[in-house]
């Protein structure tokens, strides 16, 4: 499928009114690259997550031959945080959700270069490895995904390293995942919730859910807790599912909203999470701390122009607000857009289209328009939805919901469940194979 093609299929399925939370992913029609499409230039890509990857593959796959794509990312495999969740549960396994670059380099050409970012000279127009050599570019594009807030944590080192937060598959998932296997059925699992913006807003209610469904399936610890402890003043995401969920389907959930973390006291035994409403114990502690954008962002003040946190950039290229020729996309720019994986495959492919048009010396596409889509596992059996569509609003500058905005599914059953194993194939086969 060619981009026209693309930017085809989107707008159709927007004006459909996206009955179903499948927007922007491409069929599997085996697409194929093309010759010199008359876009030539050096363009380098800093990360290799959902958002570098898929813009990455679109700028060669609609830019063509003459597009020269690097795409630097220092590990060789890439661990996908959509679904796990599931790998908590058992339902998963991290080799399962791991994705390499085979295709990438293969089928598209991108040269791969496995090492770390050090600095960037936007002067220059050029990006320093960790080996000392440099990448020079036309166009440069940072996908770094999130970092953290350091949480305030006292007790000793070894307990506070069993606090974590999961939010990057990889270690710490695993680790989590062993504590809540330890538990027994007198044992409470406190989830902290930071203030928005964080990465997936579904993804903390989700987690509650299935670590949920997990106690009360388990012989041993059947009878344990959930206590969710939420920064924000309500539930960020699928508010009817979700409400209905906890007060329903999942009654060992306790919810608690505008809990905001002022210490937590970690030990070996039961820690203490010390909140603006009060205090909490629980036997494991998964605390998720506040977002910001990943660290080659944060380093450098001109791109994090929005509150030295995030990155400010133009939506209808991701072109920064402040530093020419360098695009930020993912989870690290600031847009009214959530911080999602299927919304940085989408901001990716828009980034992409764009470049090749100013590669070309043409204006970029004035009314672009992305799909954000989230299924939601409720039970190891059965999940929710969410989908919204935005398109480009020239008053405001900003993308901005259209039709009924957020739609979430009208209730929760298998029947999702499976369209959610669809769905999760399908945007991990249009952003790596």
């Amino acid at each position: 499928m060619q981009r026209r093609d693309f930017l085809h299929y989107l707008s159709a399925g927007a004006a459909l009114g996206m009955m179903a939370p499948f927007g922007n992913l491409l069929a599997a029609t085996g697409p194929t690259m093309p010759g010199n499409t008359g876009a030539n230039g050096r363009v380098v890509v800093i990360g290799g997550g959902m958002a570098g990857t898929t813009v990455a593959k679109y700028l060669r796959l609609w830019g063509g031959t003459g597009v020269q794509v690097t795409l630097v990312e220092p590990n060789p495999t890439y661990i996908s945080n959509i679904f796990s969740n599931k790998v908590l549960t058992g339902e998963r396994t991290l080799t399962q959700l791991s994705y390499k670059y085979g295709t990438l380099t293969s089928k598209y050409g991108v040269k791969l270069i496995t090492k770390s970012v050090v600095a960037i000279d936007p002067t220059g127009q050029q990006v320093l490895l960790n080996d000392g050599s440099k990448l020079l570019y036309d166009r440069l594009v940072i996908a770094p995904g999130i970092d953290f807030d350091a949480l305030p944590m006292s007790g000793t080192a070894a307990a506070q390293a069993k606090v974590v937060h999961a939010w990057k598959a990889g270690v710490q998932t695993t680790s989590l995942q062993s504590q809540i296997k330890a538990m027994t059925k007198t044992d409470t699992f406190i989830l902290t919730i930071p203030a928005k913006p964080y990465r997936c807003p579904p993804g903390p209610y989700e987690r509650a859910c299935v670590v949920a469904d997990y106690l009360t399936r388990t012989a041993k610890t059947k009878g344990a807790k959930v206590l969710v402890l939420d920064a924000n003043p309500g539930i960020q995401a699928e508010v009817e599912n979700f409400t209905y969920a906890f007060k329903t389907i999942h009654k060992n959930i306790t919810y608690v909203p505008n809990a905001v973390i002022s210490s937590i006291d970690a030990t070996t035994s039961i820690s203490k999470v010390n909140t603006s409403v009060g205090s909490f114990s629980g036997k494991v502690v998964n605390a998720i701390p506040p977002h910001k954008a990943g660290k080659i962002i944060t380093d450098n003040p001109l791109l994090a122009s929005v509150g030295g946190r995030w990155a400010g950039v133009n939506v209808l290229s991701y072109e920064s607000n402040t530093v020419p020729n360098i695009h930020v996309i993912g989870d690290a720019a600031a847009t009214t857009q959530p911080k999602a994986g299927h919304v940085a495959n989408a901001e990716a492919k828009v980034c992409a289209d764009a470049i090749v048009h100013l590669l070309r010396g043409e204006a970029v596409n004035q009314y672009p328009m992305t799909n954000s889509a989230c299924y939601t596992p409720i039970t190891n059996k059965t999940a929710s939805w969410l989908s919204v569509v935005y398109r480009y609003d020239p008053a405001t500058g900003t993308m901005l919901p259209t039709g009924n905005g957020v739609t979430e599914s009208s209730g929760i059953n298998k029947d999702n469940h499976e369209e959610m194993l669809k769905w999760f194939s399908n945007l991990m086969s249009d952003t790596f194979a």
